[in-house]
């Protein structure tokens, strides 16, 4: 893997009404025609996704949204595709019109940035337009905003520097290992290789866990299940074994009972989630009956087999030591269900190909209709038998 992940970037998206100028700024911080621009309004639909690095902050991801204030069906739909991208924004640019600006707009929006948690930075756009009569509306908003033409060079700096100073106050993601233990510590991944391996390549949770091990000076050992024992016998000293989910059972019976184990999917629930509250969720697999409904959400969207986890494997367990007659819907992607009313529990993956901010507003979501919340790997401790031992390690951490 040759770039940072999406799901580790800081996504930063760009808000405000229709013709305010949102996809210029797009297309002039990234320094390439990537959104369509138009004297149109609405020529923006579907957001529109950028990764890049802004220097010297790092790597993020920009979004450029639809007007809030599109109309008709198909503006109706476009809008609440942006309302969508709330859930995903870690910070915002709103983006108004110096030549008209709609101050009660940015306020309604001001409240929404808040209920998300969203910091932002207000951007009044077309400077050279502005009247001293929109100058004074301005005024009354007694807060900074950064005065721009987005096709002045200068302009787009200076609000990068602007732009820096707010990014620098984001709190970082935790560490996956690293901050469970100290340097020069000796950890064992468990990667079975099975059906569900891409071929020729490792999965995004075993590569950022690796990445984290060498961040932190913690050295790192990647072995099949078949060959874990031989392993463990050869290696003078052992602080941590990391496996898939899946292979739970398999692993906790040749891992030492001294030995720390955990999951790669618990170790996410921590860092993308609340893993108090995944662990409180699991209390909801104890109340499941006939009548009970459960939502399994994956992030990653791939073809089935008969080796799935979420599909497959955790359905069979559900049905098999709960309930055979227990409902099970699933969701795929960023398609999230709006209405979480009608379920009794959800499972969800361990959110690897989202960032934080995604998985704190779907458990956050779900904690308001008092629904349920856990995920793939603490589900498959629990019915492995080997929870308490799984989040030993994370105990102090959590």
């Amino acid at each position: 893997m040759n770039k940072t992940p999406n799901a580790n970037r800081v996504h930063i998206g760009i808000y405000g009404n229709r013709n305010a100028g949102k996809s210029s700024l797009f297309n002039a911080i990234i320094g390439q025609d990537i959104a369509v621009v138009s004297t149109f309004e609405g020529t923006t639909t579907d957001p529109v996704f950028k990764a890049m690095e802004l220097i010297p902050f790092g790597p993020v991801v920009f979004i450029d949204t639809a007007g809030l204030d599109d109309e008709g069906i198909l503006g109706t739909l476009r809008v609440e595709k942006t309302k969508q991208m709330l859930g995903r924004t870690d910070f915002a640019i709103y983006v108004m019109d110096g030549s008209n600006p709609d101050i009660e707009a940015y306020h309604k929006m001001v409240e929404v940035f808040k209920r998300f948690n969203i910091k932002h930075l207000l951007v009044v756009n077309k400077k050279d337009l502005l009247t001293e009569a929109a100058s004074k509306k301005l005024d009354t908003l007694k807060v900074d905003y950064e005065l721009i033409k987005s096709d002045e060079l200068s302009d787009i700096h200076a609000l990068n520097d602007k732009l820096m100073t707010h990014l620098d106050t984001l709190s970082e993601e935790a560490p996956l290992v690293g901050d469970l233990l100290p340097y020069g510590s000796t950890v064992v991944l468990v990667v079975p290789i099975d059906s569900e391996a891409p071929k020729g390549r490792i999965i995004l949770p075993q590569v950022q866990i690796i990445r984290d091990c060498l961040d932190h000076g913690i050295k790192c050992h990647v072995v099949r299940d078949t060959e874990l024992a031989d392993t463990l016998l050869e290696l003078p000293k052992v602080d941590l074994v990391i496996t898939d989910s899946q292979a739970f059972k398999e692993v906790s019976m040749i891992v030492p009972t001294h030995m720390p184990l955990t999951g790669f999917s618990i170790l996410f629930s921590r860092q993308k989630g609340d893993i108090k509250k995944l662990l409180a969720g699991l209390e909801a697999l104890k109340k499941l009956d006939e009548n009970s409904k459960v939502l399994i959400s994956e992030n990653c969207t791939h073809n089935h087999s008969h080796e799935d986890i979420g599909r497959v494997k955790i359905p069979k367990l559900i049905h098999s030591k709960i309930n055979p007659n227990i409902k099970i819907e699933f969701a795929m992607g960023h398609d999230f269900p709006s209405d979480l009313t009608e379920y009794d529990a959800i499972i969800h993956c361990g959110a690897c190909m989202v960032n934080r901010k995604t998985m704190i507003n779907r458990i956050d979501q779900a904690e308001q209709v008092e629904v349920p919340m856990t995920n793939y790997g603490l589900t498959l401790a629990y019915f492995s038998g080997i929870l308490e031992r799984s989040i030993e390690i994370l105990k102090d951490r959590m």
